[in-house]
């Protein structure tokens, strides 16, 4: 009894998002143009970079720098790895962080019609639980969760593939009927939900709890 409470429990990452009754066709249409602004700040934070730097003896030499989000990562792990912690502010900053990233991409998407807030909830819903680092994590695992994780990165390239199919679809509905076909707004959000999962799994490290291979919100 134990053993399938367990396997029924919620995972450390979830996510819904509320089904909208009626979508905007002016800003849907037009919806790629109204998102470049959020997506600048978004990628300010997340995106890598590269530095050229010149040296004494006349070389330029370039580096690669990781974003925010990387360094966050790598910190986190080596925190795990070398003090068994996981600081509680850092936590807070990379599940806000994931916060906002989603809501951008939900309105990229079109799944709501609310401009993306840096700080509201709106109508994307994400949680992610603070790790017991002790008592839930295995030191070790970290370094290898994203090769652990690589069955989940290779479906997930068709799912995302696929989703982009669905909301070109979801897209040219919403023009005429003024609303996102049921089936696709599930399964959009689905491949979020199951990105989310991973991305708690092999980045965030709040849980060695293995992904489930679903779409669907574990109760």
């Amino acid at each position: 009894m134990t053993a399938v409470n367990a396997g029924a429990a919620p995972y450390a990452a979830r996510l819904t998002i509320d089904y909208p009754e009626k979508l905007d066709r002016l800003t849907s249409f037009f919806r790629i143009i109204w998102v470049i602004p959020i997506l600048i700040i978004l990628s300010l934070l997340t995106a890598t970079g590269n530095e050229t730097v010149a040296t004494e003896a006349g070389e330029r030499v370039t580096s690669t720098g990781g974003g925010i989000s990387a360094g966050l990562w790598l910190a986190t792990l080596l925190m795990i790895v070398f003090r068994m912690r996981y600081p509680r502010w850092w936590f807070d900053f990379g599940r806000e962080l994931t916060r906002f990233g989603t809501r951008v991409g939900a309105y990229l998407a079109l799944l709501t019609d609310q401009y993306p807030s840096t700080v509201e909830e709106q109508s994307v819903h994400l949680e992610i639980d603070y790790p017991d680092v002790e008592r839930d994590l295995n030191r070790w695992l970290p370094l290898v969760k994203p090769l652990l994780a690589l069955p989940h990165f290779l479906i997930l390239v068709v799912l995302f593939l696929a989703a982009i199919v669905a909301v070109v679809i979801a897209w040219f509905a919403i023009l005429i009927t003024g609303r996102y076909p049921r089936p696709l707004f599930d399964f959009v959000v689905g491949v979020g939900r199951w990105s989310l999962r991973v991305g708690g799994y092999a980045f965030l490290l709040v849980t060695d709890r293995y992904p489930p291979f679903s779409l669907k919100e574990l109760n």
